[in-house]
């Protein structure tokens, strides 16, 4: 599903990744622990075609067979949106409009026509528990909810793999123990690959594989 081969990564004199090479199996859950300053979020960035590594002899990244690194912006931007599903610590859900329409968004970039897309973002706001809040906005729910939005927008394009950053990092004891749990169900009904960075110990030790990062490489 994933395979990455000595990426690199610089901000100036900085070298923030240090040739991390790894191979993620579809329908694997692989957290991705480590310090402040690892290189985890880069490297997420990066395997999520937000930001391109530097140009190194033998680097290479391919996503479900699809060399993305050789992709022109245009062309990565309609990959992105259609294979590619992320989960923020703080939601990113846009304020102003409903859970249904944020979670349509995607959808309706990907040219889904609208009752389509809003049929599947109902179907999916009632997986995930939230068919009573549709019509809420985002400062109507409460910090779980926000983020189950956030699941169902991740997915409503069927991506092959989400992305997650810190998915649980701004929810209490009980909404964080539910989210983990749903990425479970979400791979065993769905077959969806999940990559997690995360400094919650309890959800990294539940990951199929734990990926653990320091000075800019995986050192096991």
């Amino acid at each position: 599903m994933i395979k990455a081969q000595n990426i690199h990564k610089y901000y100036g004199n900085l070298q923030v990744l240090k040739g991390v090479s790894l191979h993620i199996q579809k329908g694997e859950i692989v957290s991705i622990v480590g310090a402040s300053g690892a290189g985890k979020t880069t490297l997420l960035q990066i395997l999520g075609t937000l930001d391109r590594p530097a140009k190194e002899n033998g680097t290479s990244l391919l996503i479900n067979n699809e060399d993305v690194l050789a992709m022109k912006d245009k062309a990565l931007s309609k990959f992105r949106n259609l294979q590619l599903g992320f989960i923020f610590q703080f939601h990113q859900l846009l304020p102003e409009f409903t859970a249904l329409e944020n979670v349509c968004i995607p959808a309706f970039i990907a040219d889904t026509p609208k009752k389509e897309a809003e049929a599947e973002a109902k179907r999916l706001l009632e997986y995930l528990g939230l068919s009573h809040r549709i019509n809420h906005k985002p400062g109507e729910l409460s910090g779980g909810e926000q983020q189950r939005v956030a699941v169902a927008r991740a997915l409503i394009n069927k991506p092959a793999v989400i992305f997650a950053d810190e998915p649980s990092g701004n929810l209490d004891t009980a909404s964080a123990e539910n989210l983990h749990k749903l990425f479970f169900k979400l791979r065993d009904e769905m077959g969806q690959t999940f990559v997690i960075v995360t400094h919650n110990e309890d959800l990294a030790d539940m990951a199929d594989r734990k990926l653990v990062m320091s000075d800019g490489n995986i050192i096991r």
